[in-house]
């Protein structure tokens, strides 16, 4: 048995354990130390630990890393808000970041408390209940750093361990924050600031440490993934994805090899490419971590390697020893990579019943349009099928595992038009997985790309080398454009429903036990689709685009689903103009919603007002301070939230809402000036009888 395999054994005897709540001691009462008093065990983000992320799937109530799990499902287990009482949702609060431009985080839920991202890596701490800022930290990025974003200045989020929340900022710092203050406890810097990297990703925690990689390809950069111990921030290991200058020693075997695949030219001058700036994934089992690589530097291999070559590791998915860093086996999704076509695609691990036996299986839905499943234990191809349209390849030879090229698609005889494009069949915005239904929901986009060689190509660092005629791929990027909310058998291999939009870059998913599908919308939506069918039954407008992906959790029994919503990002800076046709704003904003609570029972006749006159003056006052915001007679109008409705928390603190003023930061005032508690609780009185009287 090799050390890789002895310490592999150990890790899932581990493993075994924690799932079955066992522990380590001695079994012996006689030969158990003496007790002693001990420390209240921790709670809320510092009781985040090894044990609790490997067993997320169990707590249901919290969103406890980035696709809630290690395997990246975006499934939860949640069920009071289900497709029979969807169209009840209402929102229970709003928050602004007072950003603009993309915001693409997915949230963290810790036992009430909300973690994300803004626009230039701002965090933010919320009370998830009521959406009260608890603190803020802002990592004061350089705006002139904005240069060196290929896709904005974005971040996709935070990971939360052991009482700290980790963020990766635009300009490549690391910072660990203390989770119940924002205080910083360490800062490192991961990238050679002389370089044009950037980080928009968000971290993972893997076994006490951070995982994060980077972007910049496109600006000559060589990629790499990092681990950093989550105690202290040291460097613990570093994996490049492309070799480097082959007159120097190579950093591993894995990089020795993958050199034979670069052929000619000078590739480690312009950087090479493979940046891991988004998807991840981990099985604690296995004991693999999962990374997916991007594209060459500059795009066109004719360049960067004129001999040929797959140009490994672009365009790949790793499966890594957590431990080191190094390379257990690969997969190539595009070898040769000539157009953009990442890998760097929400990858899900999941367990499918395929060909009469069940496989342990990784799913991707790259940019190059193919829909990938793979052994994730081995690298071995399973399956793959085009989920939108392409034209760049014919099929992926079952027996290779390789995409079969058309003629004259690489463009380097002349102009070609090719689907997908360097935007992606899917981008960033993360897929999900309903293990009930067996389908995946993916953002797919059919977009038109227009590519020819750029003849007269110097590489220049720090510049947007692409090695493509920007003219013509800018120009016609919008010829053909659309997306749709794509429902994919990963068995089968083929479409079951699609709901199509008139844009594309629309928002990731989240599935839920309750037959749900959510997405948020280019154009400024927030939709509800059941599962199963496809069938829309819920929206709400946002007031601005939607690129990131929703979360759901529940506090005291009570299930919300959340969305931060703010357009932005590489379609929408080219030109992708859903969400100014749509007239809505670009400001950054966090939706929170749940169920309507129901209308006052039989039983609570007697807290309503039955006495006319006071009925009336009741009503008079309403109508004098409150209507003209929600709504006459009560009944709101769809823009703030239905006060018949309010949510047992918001009636709780009603007279600090009016009298206050704790919700003045979401435009909602004080009105001490003109009321008192009396007054206060005779709107109260109406709003009650309003609610009972539309029963």
């Amino acid at each position: 048995m090799t050390t890789r395999e002895m310490r592999l054994a150990w890790r899932r005897s581990l493993l075994v354990l924690a799932l079955m709540g066992a522990g380590c001691g001695s079994e012996d009462p006689a030969a158990a130390p003496e007790s002693k008093p001990h420390a209240a065990a921790p709670t809320g983000a510092a009781a985040i630990d090894d044990e609790r992320l490997v067993g997320a799937d169990r707590d249901t109530e919290n969103w406890l890393s980035h696709g809630r799990t290690y395997a990246e499902q975006r499934f939860s287990p949640l069920a009071d808000v289900h497709a029979g009482n969807v169209d009840s949702l209402v929102q229970t609060w709003g928050f602004s970041t007072g950003l603009t431009r993309a915001h693409e985080a997915t949230p963290i839920v810790v036992d009430g408390t909300m973690y994300l991202t803004g626009s230039w890596s701002v965090v933010y701490a919320l009370d998830a209940v009521t959406g009260k800022q608890l603190w803020k930290w802002d990592p004061k990025v350089p705006r002139e750093a904005a240069k060196k974003a290929c896709c904005d200045v974005a971040n996709r989020g935070v990971a939360v361990y052991r009482g700290r929340v980790y963020v990766g900022t635009f300009d490549g710092r690391l910072a660990a924050l203390d989770a119940e203050t924002g205080a910083v406890e360490w800062i490192t810097l991961t990238v050679d600031p002389t370089q044009s990297y950037s980080i928009t990703g968000a971290p993972r925690i893997v076994k006490g440490q951070v995982i994060i990689g980077n972007g910049g390809a496109e600006f000559g950069v060589r990629g790499y993934v990092s681990a950093y111990a989550a105690e202290t921030g040291a460097l613990l290991w570093r994996t490049y994805t492309v070799p480097g200058d082959p007159a120097k020693p190579f950093e591993s075997k894995a990089l020795e090899s993958a050199a034979a695949t670069w052929k000619g030219g000078e590739w480690w001058k312009i950087g090479g490419g493979g940046t891991v700036w988004d998807s991840m994934a981990f099985d604690p089992e296995l004991d693999l971590l999962y990374v997916g690589t991007g594209n060459g530097s500059p795009w066109t291999r004719h360049i960067r390697s004129p001999g040929g070559g797959d140009n490994l590791y672009l365009s790949s998915i790793l499966a890594l020893d957590p431990d080191s860093g190094e390379l257990v086996w690969h997969y190539q999704t595009t070898p040769g990579d000539n157009w953009d076509f990442t890998a760097t695609q929400h990858m899900i691990l999941a367990d499918l019943r395929i060909d009469g036996r069940q496989r342990k299986v990784l799913m991707q839905a790259p940019k190059n349009g193919f829909f990938f499943v793979i052994d994730r234990a081995t690298g071995e191809f399973i399956s793959a099928e085009n989920y939108v349209t392409v034209t760049w390849a014919s099929h992926v030879d079952p027996e290779t595992g390789r995409p079969v090229e058309v003629p004259g698609q690489d463009y380097k005889d002349g102009l070609a038009l090719v689907r997908p494009t360097a935007f992606g069949g899917h981008n960033w915005h993360p897929m999900s997985y309903n293990p009930q239904t067996g389908l995946v929901y993916i953002p797919a986009q059919e977009i038109q790309g227009a590519y020819r060689l750029d003849d007269a190509f110097e590489f220049r660092p720090g510049e947007f080398n692409t090695g493509t005629d920007m003219n013509v791929f800018s120009t016609l990027v919008r010829e053909i454009a659309s997306g749709h909310l794509l429902a994919w058998d990963p068995v089968a291999q083929k479409e079951v429903w699609r709901h199509p939009y008139s844009s594309p870059w629309n928002g990731g998913t989240l599935t839920t036990a309750g037959n749900l599908v959510f997405q948020g919308t280019a154009d400024g939506r927030f939709v509800a689709f059941r599962a199963d069918d496809g069938k829309k039954l819920w929206e709400v407008g946002t007031g601005t685009g939607v690129i990131a992906a929703p979360v759901t959790f529940a506090v005291d029994g009570v299930q919300y689903v959340t969305i931060v919503a703010g357009w932005g990002g590489a379609f929408a800076l080219a030109g992708g103009d859903a969400a100014a046709e749509a007239d809505v704003e670009t400001d950054g904003r966090v939706l929170t919603f749940a169920l309507a609570p129901p209308f006052p029972s039989a039983k609570d006749v007697e807290s309503l007002v039955t006495d006319p006159s006071a009925l009336n003056e009741s009503a008079k006052l309403y109508h004098r301070f409150c209507a003209r915001c929600h709504g006459a007679s009560g009944v709101g109008g769809g823009v703030l939230p239905d006060l018949r409705k309010s949510q047992p928390e918001i009636q709780a603190a009603f007279k600090d809402i009016v009298l206050k003023g704790i919700f003045t930061g979401k435009g909602m005032p004080s009105f001490a000036q003109w009321l008192d508690e009396e007054d206060v609780e005779q709107i109260q009185a109406y709003l009650r009888n309003q609610a009972r009287s539309a029963m």
